[in-house]
């Protein structure tokens, strides 16, 4: 079947040129030629593809004859695209649909995977490693492959081991593996696999929560995020997969799977503990109060597993591994700097902070963590009793979403860093991978994204750190909280009363 005013036929219009008919003398404007394009045969009878039928666009190819006149092939392409009603600006909503659509990270996160790689390889083979913290973690491990178990005596150049057992277990393996902590390139190829392998658990994690593809980028082009992998091989690394590997399981609804490797990561370094009680509200809405405390009792048993080996001389395990009252040096601070050295050492500070960090949680935890419940403050900490199971668990538990369970985690983690009585450079891993998504949840511009993302990189990159640099890093961790806490102001919004209506009845 044909199209009203396009010309199909293969043959060209008849024209005897041997014999001319007599000129005419007419008023009328000469007549143009008919039209020299044609649709493809195969697009004249194809289904529309999966693309068209989503934005209404209809492909079309058009070939122009041979001898053809430009200027009249000029008005019947323009004929055509008026026809097939295509808009002047497709191209642009083309672009903007790679931008924006969330479908697109399916390739886009294998090829940034694949960049990050060769990036990954060119950093290990042209910059030189920096010697921080690596030869005190080899030195430390030694000491303990020789039978020490007492925390106060596995020492380094730089003082006891400080870190709990998941740390001492990965790094055992690490000095067997890099002969003895010599061969520091393997261990670089080592990390940057590490680092591959949380990127693209990040990746999938975003994909879950629906981030756009515009965002991604801002996940594999930080300098020292880079660094804190291949350059310096900190212990942070490993502590952040096991978060991220967390977060993905638990997106998938594999709790005790996601537990196992949180507990994991927290016995790399206490750092976890940040996102830990964002992690029970979450719990108790999704699992119900019983699971939930089945959840704590696993992480509480791969401490104890974890921590075995110097259980001989617990209380020096759980003072150093889990110290609470470590004194932090003025001059390796990135977040501070911008405070006098005796206001940073003062007690007052310390409390200051631990303060507006419990404010900050129980903002979050009454007016954002708990909204899938649908129950006041009060009423939502009776189902952390572990006693009976709500009538509305099931409409609950539909309610955690991947997109809720990754904000309210990494919310709770930038809470933490906010408030950390300091920060040094390797803690930038627990932010770097978080940034860019709360981001996204505040709703801000893509521009002003991009704009605070550079400005808490450069912040990050400035060492040693000056006032301005360490008011930036906590100005964007500020901005970055208090947005994601405006920006999702809208989500779950309904009666928060207390009281189960027959929409949340249990539906058997």
């Amino acid at each position: 079947m044909q199209k009203k005013g396009f010309n199909h036929s293969r043959q060209p219009p008849t024209t005897n040129h041997s014999s001319p008919s007599p000129t005419k003398t007419s008023n009328q404007p000469p007549q143009l030629p008919p039209p020299r394009t044609r649709l493809a045969a195969s697009e004249t009878h194809r289904k529309p593809a999966k693309h068209d039928l989503k934005t209404s666009r209809p492909r079309i190819h058009v070939t122009l004859s041979q001898n053809a006149d430009p200027e009249c092939d000029a008005i019947s392409i323009a004929s055509t695209i008026n026809h097939l009603n295509i808009p002047a600006m497709s191209l642009l909503s083309y672009a903007k649909d790679l931008a924006y659509n969330p479908s697109h990270t399916q390739w886009l996160l294998p090829l940034l995977l694949v960049a990050d790689a060769a990036l990954c390889g060119v950093i290990i083979d042209r910059i030189p490693y920096t010697e921080i913290d690596w030869s005190t973690y080899m030195q430390q491990i030694a000491v303990y492959l020789k039978g020490e178990r007492d925390y106060a005596k596995i020492t380094g150049s730089t003082g006891p081991l400080v870190y709990p057992g998941a740390h001492v277990w990965i790094y055992k393996h690490l000095y067997a593996w890099t002969d003895e902590g010599r061969d520091i390139q393997r261990a670089q190829y080592i990390f940057a696999v590490v680092y591959l392998v949380t990127l693209g658990v990040v990746g999938l994690c975003y994909r879950r929560a629906k981030v756009p593809p515009y965002v991604f980028p801002l996940l594999v082009i930080s300098k020292r995020l880079h660094s804190i992998f291949m350059l310096r091989c900190f212990n942070d690394c490993f502590a952040v997969l096991g978060l991220w590997l967390a977060v993905y399981c638990y997106q998938r609804n594999q709790w005790h799977l996601g537990s196992f490797f949180y507990s994991t990561g927290l016995n790399v370094k206490m750092s976890l503990l940040l996102p830990l009680p964002a992690m029970g509200i979450l719990m108790v809405q999704k699992l119900g109060g019983r699971e939930a405390l089945t959840q704590a009792m696993i992480i509480f048993q791969m401490t104890v597993l974890y921590g075995y080996p110097f259980r001989k001389r617990a209380p020096s395990y759980f003072s150093k591994a889990f110290e609470l009252s470590r004194v932090f040096m003025y001059k390796w601070t990135v977040n501070w700097r911008f405070v006098s050295e005796s206001t940073f050492l003062s007690k007052p500070f310390a409390l200051g902070l631990l303060a507006v960090h419990a404010v900050l949680l129980l903002w979050f935890a009454t007016t954002r963590w708990i909204k899938p419940s649908k129950r006041s403050f009060r009423d939502f900490l009776k189902l952390a009793i572990p006693a009976k199971e709500p009538r509305d668990q099931d409409d609950m538990a539909r309610r955690i979403t991947p997109d809720f369970i990754t904000t309210t985690i990494l919310t709770a983690t930038l809470i933490g860093m906010l408030c950390a009585r300091s920060l040094h450079y390797q803690f930038f891993a627990y932010i770097a991978w978080a940034t860019p998504f709360l981001l996204w949840k505040a709703g801000f511009h893509p521009v002003v994204q991009y704009v605070l993302w550079g400005a808490q990189e450069w912040a990050w990159n400035v060492y040693p750190s000056s006032p301005l640099s360490s008011a930036t890093a906590v100005g964007v961790l500020a901005i970055t909280v208090v947005g994601t806490w405006w920006g999702t102001r809208n989500e779950y919004a309904g009666p928060i009363n207390g009281i189960i209506d027959d929409n949340h009845e249990h539906k058997e």
